[in-house]
Parts: structure tokens; sequence; C-alpha cells
């Protein structure tokens, strides 16, 4: 028997499932509070990994696709001091297990491999509540509702889905981005695009740092991190752009100017982006016809791993569904089993991260890292 399947959230995660039970000949509904795909922005670079979103992808038949979405050269990472002085360079020889990619992109090819209408847009979650017997029901903002044998909340952060297993909330981490575009960077910012390089560039300090990513077209996208409490970016006005840029960059005052360049010469208004994390190895009792993916079930300080983790979730769900029709019990035990040390993992190794690219040692004991792990290649 072919369970209906309801999945919350039209991101990577979501749309990685749908298209490995379509794989499978099991049908599902993909349920996103966004009006449409373009909607908005869809974020900027990501390395897809060949331990957990590639194989994703191959799951859902889509590695060729994927490959014709790559970017040459985005593997090269820079770090750099405040002087601007090259601490750490490491070229993109090819070789490397990370491809980059647009997340828009991305994000494309899955919604074009899902059967027409799979997906609805403009349907936001107001509430969940269970029915028994494993069946669940969602409303929606408009008023109307949806019953389903298997709900699956892959609706990221602020999950609506999530109540039903466990009261984990997010909290704030103590850092956050502000994020920035310099469009053309070539020409038009030649400095701080020379600064970036051929990939990706980390000037960093303790307790702060300025993390910039070259995407196509020549735009140099930006993350300034800044270790302060919520109180401290709330006494500052982001809706007046220009005295927001310049209150962030005071915080770089005296770093090199290709650098703070990235801050003071933004295209675009600077966009608070504050952390959030759930405890680190969340997990919940099993509860029937329910579970999560993604950053809806292990939001973690962000590392390089999130999108690829909700990607390699869907897939993981989508297979053991696929391997024990008409046994979602058995399948979404097998899933979560899992996925609970899974995400366990990645989130501590965000820890970790963050304790070295801003911690009181950073960026060295970053690059030590960096270092080592070249030698044991």
């Amino acid at each position: 028997m072919t369970p209906d399947v309801t999945i919350i959230g039209a991101g990577l995660g979501g749309l990685t499932l749908a298209r490995v039970l379509h794989v499978h000949g099991i049908p599902a509904t993909v349920y996103e509070a966004e009006p449409s795909p373009t909607a908005r922005a869809q974020g900027g670079m990501l390395d897809i990994h060949d331990y957990n979103g590639q194989p994703a992808l191959e799951a859902a038949d889509l590695m060729d696709e994927f490959r014709g979405l790559i970017l040459e050269g985005r593997q090269a990472m820079r770090i750099l001091d405040r002087n601007g002085t090259a601490l750490f360079e490491q070229p993109d020889d090819g070789t490397g297990g990370r491809p980059e990619v647009q997340r828009g992109e991305l994000r494309r090819i899955l919604l074009d491999a899902l059967p027409a209408g799979t997906v609805r847009w403009g349907h936001k979650v107001s509430g969940v509540q269970t029915l028994g017997e494993g069946r669940h029901e969602v409303t929606f903002a408009d008023g109307t509702t949806a019953a389903t044998s298997l709900l699956v909340g892959a609706d990221g952060a602020w999950s609506r889905v999530r109540p039903l297993l466990s009261d984990a909330a997010p909290e704030y981490i103590g850092r956050s981005f502000v994020e920035t575009y310099l469009f053309d960077g070539d020409s038009r910012h030649p400095a701080a695009a020379k600064a970036v390089g051929g990939g990706s560039l980390l000037a960093l300090a303790p307790g702060k740092g300025i993390q910039a990513h070259r995407e196509s077209g020549g735009t140099l996208h930006t993350y300034v991190a800044l270790t302060e409490p919520q109180d401290w970016f709330a006494a500052i006005d982001f809706t007046d752009a220009a005295a927001a840029t310049a209150r962030i960059a005071e915080e770089f005052d005296g770093w090199a100017p290709e650098l703070t360049a990235l801050i003071t010469d933004s295209d675009t208004a600077p966009v608070l982006r504050p952390l959030n994390a759930l405890p680190v190895g969340h997990s919940w009792d099993r509860v029937p016809g329910v579970t999560l993916l993604g950053d809806a079930a292990h939001l973690s300080a962000p590392n390089g791993e999130g999108a690829n983790l909700a990607m390699y979730d869907g897939a993981e769900l989508g297979k053991a569904l696929a391997a024990h029709p008409g046994d979602i019990e058995t399948a979404l035990t097998e899933y979560e089993q899992a996925m609970f040390p899974r995400g366990a993992a990645a989130a501590a190794e965000g820890v970790e991260l963050h304790e070295l690219m801003f911690g009181d040692d950073a960026p060295h004991g970053l690059i030590t890292a960096f270092n080592g792990h070249e030698q044991g290649r």
C-alpha cells in the first residue's frame, strides 16, 4: 500500500525526498509557503560533498544535471590576516571532493525533475494536529487543510512540524552574519576581487571575520561575522543601509582596505543573519506518521554541512520508505536511528569549526587544522 506523503517545505531537503520517492514510484505532495519558485533569491554558493550531498543526488538520479552546474575553480581558498597578507592558500586543482554550485540552480534541477503539480506554492502552514493512528492534519493560512498518513517537516529552523515531536527550539549561538554583495567584482571592485581570489576568502580574528566567495558572473558574496549579543545588533538601524554599513565596518577599523571594501562598497543593503542552533544531539521518541529532516531536525552553526545533510536526509528517508512498502513505521525508525547520530556529529563539528574560526587563536588554529588535513590526504 502506497502511503500519502506530505512534505512541508520546498527547500533542497524536501525536494530531494520528493524526487527520490518519485524515482521509486511513490507520489508525494510538497507544500511551500513561498508563492512561486522565483519568489526570492535562493542564497549563494554551496559546496556539494562527495560523502553526503553527491550520494543524495545519485539517489535522485540527477548527477549529470548536477555536473552541468559546477563552477570550476571555486574550491580554491585563501586565509588572510587583517592586513591582507596570505597565511594559507589552497588552489583548486580539480581533485577536491566539494564542487561548488549556485543554490538556486541546484533547487531548479530538483524542481524540474518532479511531476507537474508536486509542489503546491503559496501554502503557509498555520497549524498541525494529530488525528490518531499515525495520521495528521495540516492547516494552511488560507484555511484549507490536508490530512496525511506520513507528514515530513522539511520546513527549516522554525519548523511548524517539529512541535509534534519535540519541545526543542533554536537558540541564538551568540554570533551573527551580515550579508553583502559586490557585483562585477573584477571590473568594479578589482582590489577586493583580487583579495577573494578564485574561490573563497577567510579573513579572521578572535570574535569576528570577513568571509567571501566568488560566485558566477564575478559576484563577490560576503558574510561578515561578529560575535555579539542580539541586543548589540538591535541597536543598529538596518533600514538605514548607509548607517548600518558604516557601523559594521567600524568593527574592522584598521583592516586592509581591500577587505573592508567587501563591507563598505556593497551594492546591496546589508542583511542581518542571526545564527541559531538546536541542541547538539537533538532527537525525539518515535511518533507514528511524522518525522523531520534537515534544519528542522538538527539546525546547527553553519559549517558547510547544512544543505548537504538536508539532501542526504531526504534521500535516505526516501530510500527507507521505498525499501519498506506499506510499513511506514519501520522505515521511519530505520531513518531516524541513522539520522540522529549523523546530525549530532555534524553539529558538534560545527561548534568546533566556529571555535577555530572565531576563537581566541583565530585564524591560526584553523590554519593548523587545514595543514593537518592536507598532510593526511
